[in-house]
């Protein structure tokens, strides 16, 4: 059988995906990997148990299907930083996207004269998950370590040179780091200025197609046939896209797993200084503009955690919540939920936020905090989408992925809300789907990317009298969030400084 193998090296696993010459994944092998908390603020993984994770994910595909894959392609989670050494041996744990000590001095580089200018030429948010300024906290807060790295790279990175020893990063990857011109693909004087670096602490910039066959047997990958080829791929969110078939105008993709994100395809960076959208690359032609929030699923787990009173949550705890949630009418009964559980990015990007219940009755169950967590996650991603319409796009369809789209009801409440039509384009992972299919085009066995097979789609509509409802909910929960500001900026500082 003739496939290529997408694999996400995501933030949680390590997911491939066998994708056979239909454009249609047929199978998949998942590994998790945890995450440290060390310190307040703090986001840690060991790079060696996600690179066990990638050899696993591989072997048990390519076992499982009986022969090597015509092409391996990676999609990998933004905004990680790892310190290394010559030999690329990590010489800390890898700070992931959620990593948020540099928190101070990304307010600070914000509020400076560079702050927007550097937002325009390197298409990042100027926020503590960028590279850029968790590179300036090293510099700042640890200067003898930080004159001891030979090289700041990503997870990609990390993995590409155990396969090729060789330090190379892609276009989409360098697009995230918050240290790449966007526009002219190379790395940015004033990024490198800021941080304290030059292009040598940095890899070479290839493109999202580039590819290479001579891995080293070193990598213990001997279930491979020689001459594999790997495609370098590009970022998770930009290949969700593409995994979707959201790269045509008025398309957007939106994805809800521990966090979510809301992304548009366009041949040109679409700016927006207040809200800091973001615009990467998903190759030399097309920019994928959009926001992230950080409280997608790991909103819902925290709540259903408390609500029954479990560590470890089964698939019956969430089927449970749910079903009991759709008895209770949109909106919650006047519940609104702000789900900044662990501060937020777009469009407020204010680490400092905090989650908070408006509305409580003593009429109000369980099942009311359920629906209103949820509605609370969904507002948030509202507000990341009327963000990117603000720079001049109408969005008429989202091409939905992520865990969320098990759930009928939850993809209904979302369908209400944005007033937008969903269409669930694939059930597998559609970053890793993405990488398979920009594959396809990278070994020339098509000249322009796969679709997702569109009989196989789910579409939902919205309910128009849900979404008028929706609106009134949505202005107050806008509301809610500018006029606690102040209240958890104080918050912030007693609870870290009181």
């Amino acid at each position: 059988m003739e496939y290529i193998l997408g694999i996400d090296i995501g933030t949680g696993s390590t997911k491939a995906v066998a994708v056979g010459m239909d454009h249609i994944a047929f199978d998949s092998s998942q590994y998790f990997y945890p995450t440290a908390t060390a310190k307040p603020q703090y986001s840690e993984q060991d790079p060696e148990l996600i690179w066990k994770a990638f050899q696993d994910s591989i072997k048990e595909v390519v076992g499982k299907v009986g022969v090597s894959p015509l092409a391996i392609s990676l999609s990998t989670a933004m905004h990680s930083l790892i310190a290394v050494d010559q030999h690329c041996n990590a010489l800390a744990p890898m700070m992931t996207w959620a990593d948020s000590r540099s928190t101070a001095i990304a307010e600070k580089l914000l509020a400076s004269p560079q702050g927007i200018e550097l937002y325009k030429e390197t298409g990042t948010p100027v926020h503590s998950m960028s590279p850029l300024c968790k590179i300036m906290w090293i510099r700042e807060n640890e200067p003898e370590f930080f004159s001891t790295v030979h090289k700041f790279i990503s997870i990609k990175e990390y993995i590409w040179y155990r396969l090729f020893k060789a330090f190379e990063v892609d276009h989409s990857i360098a697009s995230c780091s918050g240290l790449m011109d966007v526009e002219r693909l190379v790395w940015s004087s004033l990024a490198l200025t800021t941080a304290g670096i030059t292009n040598a602490e940095l890899s070479k910039l290839v493109s999202t197609t580039y590819t290479r066959a001579d891995f080293d047997p070193a990598a213990s990958l001997a279930f491979l046939k020689a001459g594999t080829p790997f495609v370098m791929g590009a970022s998770d969110g930009c290949l969700a896209n593409l995994g979707t078939g959201a790269i045509t105008p008025g398309i957007a993709a939106l994805t809800i797993g521990t966090s979510g994100a809301l992304r548009m395809a366009s041949h040109e960076a679409l700016y927006n200084e207040k809200a800091m959208t973001f615009f990467y690359r998903l190759d030399e032609e097309i920019f994928i503009n959009g926001g992230p929030v950080n409280n997608g699923g790991v909103a819902l787990k925290w709540h259903l955690r408390n609500l029954f009173q479990k560590e470890q949550l089964s698939p019956e705890d969430y089927t449970s919540a749910l079903a009991k949630m759709e008895t209770v009418s949109p909106g919650a009964e006047g519940l609104i939920f702000l789900p900044y559980l662990q501060g937020e990015r777009a469009p407020i990007w204010d680490s400092k936020s905090c989650g908070n219940f408006f509305g409580m009755r003593l009429t109000h169950q369980p099942e009311h905090f359920t629906r209103a967590v949820i509605e609370g996650i969904c507002f948030a991603l509202n507000d990341v989408l009327q963000s990117l319409e603000a720079a001049g796009r109408q969005i008429s369809q989202l091409n939905v992925s992520g865990g969320f789209v098990s759930s009928a009801a939850w993809l209904q409440i979302m369908a209400d809300i944005t007033g937008k039509r969903l269409v669930l384009a694939t059930t597998e992972d559609a970053s890793a789907v993405g990488a398979a299919y920009l594959a396809v085009k990278a070994t020339g066995r098509s000249e322009v990317y796969p679709s997702p097979v569109q009989n196989e789609s789910t579409v939902v509509e919205p309910n128009a009298v849900n979404h008028l409802l929706y609106r009134k909910y949505f202005m107050l929960y806008q509301k809610l969030y500018q006029n606690l500001k102040g209240l958890m900026q104080e918050m912030y500082v007693l609870q870290n400084k009181g």
